[in-house]
Parts: structure tokens; sequence; C-alpha cells
């Protein structure tokens, strides 16, 4: 027999694929075997649970414009340019004419404008300027100096009249994007907007009392923008634009404005009675603090307290002394003043902590009215006691 050597090596060959073969074919079961034993392995996942995300509708730069362009044209002619003047005399007597100018808007379909009361103080004669540029005169129905408003009326047909919605101003909030629309010196219906940046501020009014519940925004607010309207993007008066502060006069990014709360409380009532009743405890106080009890108790006299309201006069028949508060029996020298004392220290008003005069007066101011009956907590001999006091009209 003929001897091949090449036919013997693949012969080997082959034999040797084969067995690699079966061994790689062994490494694929054992592989996807062993998969499967660890898939099975594994626990079922639980049911996913679905998330529902808020529904957020984001508002775009065109649709801001949008809708301050909306409110504006719905707005705009709803509020007016109010001119006053006034003739006042030299030294000499000789007459001085002056001449103001301010902001009001319809409240209703009446005629009536509501305003700033320092915006139409002392007129002789007023004048409204219309947003189809009319001019027409206006006289003075109410005015409340204590709330720096006012309510003026312009003999206009009900048709021609769009009154502005008044608002809820106790749902306004720090960051709420608002707008003013006024007549900035003499500049008319003039736009701006800004953000509500503060709420519950108290201010001064004309007449040297303090207005609470004030509304602060940096929305741009110069001479001539009182008694406009601030509004919010539905074009609801949430206030009535009023005061600034600015060291130079001009707008400084600090506005303030009369809430709609007051307007709603004062308005009607000035339309129908001229004025508004501002409620009062019949009492003059001194505010105690921690250095002022130092000085009483240095001058031999020891308070029982060291923060509240001490009574340093009642008057006579007022609504504090008819319920039976007590007022000083006798004067204490405390350095170059004689200071009464003796009083009940007054701490709360309807369980509302009172520490301060302006405190006392803006909480009976936007809390109360004339003619309710109040919770008065007070300090007498030591002891704290309650008394009702029924509010009378501030004389």
């Amino acid at each position: 027999m003929t001897h091949q050597p090449g036919r013997g090596r693949w012969i080997v060959l082959l034999i040797e694929l084969i067995l690699l073969a079966v061994i790689a074919g062994a490494f694929v079961w054992v592989a996807v075997v062993g998969n499967r034993s660890e898939a099975v392995a594994i626990p079922p996942s639980p049911t996913p649970v679905t998330v529902i995300a808020p529904t957020v509708i984001p508002l775009t730069a065109t649709d801001l414009e949008a809708q301050i362009a909306a409110v504006y044209r719905e707005a705009g002619p709803s509020v007016v340019n109010i001119t006053s003047r006034s003739i006042s005399y030299d030294f000499f007597f000789n007459p001085v004419p002056r001449q103001g100018s301010g902001s009001g808007f319809f409240y209703d379909t009446l005629g009536h404008i509501i305003t700033n009361y320092h915006v139409i103080a002392d007129a002789d004669e007023l004048q409204v300027t219309l947003a189809d540029g009319r001019t027409l005169p206006a006289q003075v129905i109410g005015t409340d100096p204590s709330n720096d408003l006012a309510v003026i009326r312009v003999d206009l047909p009900a048709a021609e009249i769009r009154p502005l919605p008044i608002g809820d101003s106790t749902q306004v909030y720090v960051g709420q994007f608002v707008l003013a629309i006024g007549n900035p010196f003499g500049l008319e219906r003039t736009l701006t907007f800004g953000i509500v940046s503060a709420l519950g501020r108290v201010i001064e009014s004309p007449n040297q009392r303090f207005i609470g519940e004030v509304i602060q925004s940096d929305v741009a607010i110069n001479p001539g923008n009182s008694g406009g309207p601030l509004l919010d993007l539905s074009g609801r008066v949430i206030g009535v634009n009023s005061a600034i502060l600015s060291p130079s006069g001009a707008n400084a990014g600090i506005g303030f404005a009369i809430s709609a709360r007051t307007v709603q409380r004062v308005a009607p009532v000035l339309i129908r009675e001229g004025r508004y009743p501002h409620p009062s405890l019949g009492v003059r106080v001194i505010e105690l603090t921690p250095q002022r009890a130092a000085l009483f108790e240095r001058a031999g006299m020891k308070l029982p307290v060291t923060q509240g309201l001490l009574i340093a006069e009642l008057i006579d028949g007022g609504p504090a002394a008819q319920a039976g508060l007590r007022g000083p029996d006798r004067l204490v020298r405390v350095g170059n003043w004689n200071l009464p004392v003796g009083g009940d220290v007054i701490v709360a008003i309807n369980g509302q902590s009172i520490a301060t005069s302006q405190e006392l007066l803006v909480y009976l101011e936007t809390e109360t009215r004339v003619g309710e009956t109040v919770q008065v907590t007070f300090i007498r001999d030591g002891r704290e006691q309650t008394l009702p006091v029924t509010l009378a009209e501030l004389r």
C-alpha cells in the first residue's frame, strides 16, 4: 500500500475541528442556560407607578407682552388725568395761581372717580381729561385724608364710562406682576410694569396719621401717577398708587399703593356720606419700651410690664372711659418730663398684640369700624384683664 502522509494530517485536522465545534457548542449552551438561570432568579419588577406631573404652561415673552398690551387696551380708557387749580397769596397778598396734576380711574358708571386726597386737596377747581381728549369739570364728592383717598365725579353718560373692576388685594403676593397707568409729569396714560416688592407696609398719611395694608412695588411711579390704578395681569385694581420713597423726588424703584381692600372699605362711605369716620378707643397713650420702663423704675415707679401702651389720658365720656379702663392718677418726674402714671397698660386688641401707637391705629383702621365692640386686654395692678369697648368716631 502506498503511504500518503498528507492524507493523515488532513484526518487529524478534521478531528480537531470537530472537537473544537463540540466544545464551543457546550460553552454556548452553558452561557445561554446560565443567562436563563439568572433571568429566572431575578424577581419580577413591580407594576410601574405613573407620576402625573403638574401642568405647566410656560409664559413666553410674547405671551406676557400680549397680556400687558391687552390690559392696557382694556384699562387705559378708564384712567383719567386730573388737573387741580387753586389760588394762594404771596407776602404782599397778591394772588398766585397754582396748578397740580394727578391721576384717577372710574369707579362706577355714575361718574365717580377714585384718586388720592393729596391730588385734589385745597383745589378751587378740578378738571378731568378723558382718554379721548375731552376735558370736563369735576366736583369733590368725599375725602379721607387719613387714608389719602378721595372720590370726585364728572357728569358723563353711563354708556361712555368703563369702570375698572376692584380686585382682592388680600390675594396679592410678593413677586406678582403688576402694572400702573397714570400721567407722570403730565404724560397722559403712561404704562409702567414691574412686580410686587412687599406687602403690609405702613406709610404716613397727609394728616400725619398712618395708612396700613400698603402694597410696595418697583413699578416706575413719578409725580402725576398719584391716584392712578395699580393693576394685576387680569386688569383688576389691586391698589391706588399714592407715594414713592426717593431722595430725588423721582422714581427710585420704591412705590406705595393704597390697597384695594382699603378702597372697598372707604369709597362707598365717601360716596354716601362725603367723609369716612375713623374708629377710636378715646385714649392718649405712651409707648412703653424696656428703656422707658427702666427710666420709670429709676424714678421710683416700677411698671407692671416693659412693653405696651400706657394710658396717659382718657377722653371724658369716650369709649375706654365708659368701658371702665383706668387713666393716670399721678405724675412722675422722669428727667425733664412729668409723666402721667398709674393708668392701665393696653397690650392687645381682640387677642392681637399691640405694642406701639402705630400698631394700635393700623389695627383699628384696617380691622374695625365705628360702633363695633372690641376686646381690650390690659395690665392693671400686675394682673391681665379684658374688657369690651365699643368704638366711637375719632374726634
